[in-house]
């Protein structure tokens, strides 16, 4: 159900709400805003997470799951090998520098299953201008909400030493 592609025109930016998603996949490219909300199916997402500065906020997200539009890039691990795809990590990068580190292993319906969203709305308003937002719902600080994202990176090249011997 996918759509990832590579636009022409502009790089990925704050400026075009788009972002690219790239590391260890077969089909790297870039996706705005829109192409997430019609690529994918959209999921619903109330949330409260206690902010440092200023208490617990409360947000209504939509948006595809995470997994589900990295697993459209293809991924370069053997999806019928656990091992192989609890080594791969997500690195998620927003416009303003801020960025947060997730494995595969929380996103994955055979581990964590944490229902992770690329947000295409915050309550009710479209995100298309201003790029789209990383939500984990399950967190109980908004710590890895990742506002204007501007990469995705998945790999298991990040673990220092020798590349894993295949099972």
């Amino acid at each position: 159900m996918g759509r990832l592609r590579t636009p022409p025109g502009d790089p990925p930016s704050v400026r075009t709400g788009a972002f690219a998603l790239r590391g260890e996949v077969g089909r790297p490219g870039t996706l705005t805003v829109a192409d997430l909300r019609q690529g994918w199916e959209q999921h619903h997402a109330d949330v409260v997470f206690e902010c440092a500065s200023s208490g617990p906020r409360h947000h209504t997200f939509e948006g595809p799951l995470l997994r589900e539009v990295v697993a459209d890039a293809r991924p370069e691990f053997d999806v019928r090998r656990r091992r192989d795809r609890s080594r791969f990590l997500l690195a998620v990068t927003g416009g303003d520098g801020h960025h947060t580190v997730l494995s595969w292993g929380e996103i994955d319906p055979d581990f964590g299953a944490v229902p992770a969203l690329l947000a295409t709305t915050l309550d009710g308003r479209a995100l298309d201008l201003v790029g789209s937002q990383l939500v984990v719902p399950t967190d109980r600080c908004g710590a890895r909400y990742i506002s204007a994202i501007t990469s995705v990176w998945v790999g298991a090249r990040l673990v220092p030493g020798p590349a894993p011997v295949p099972a």
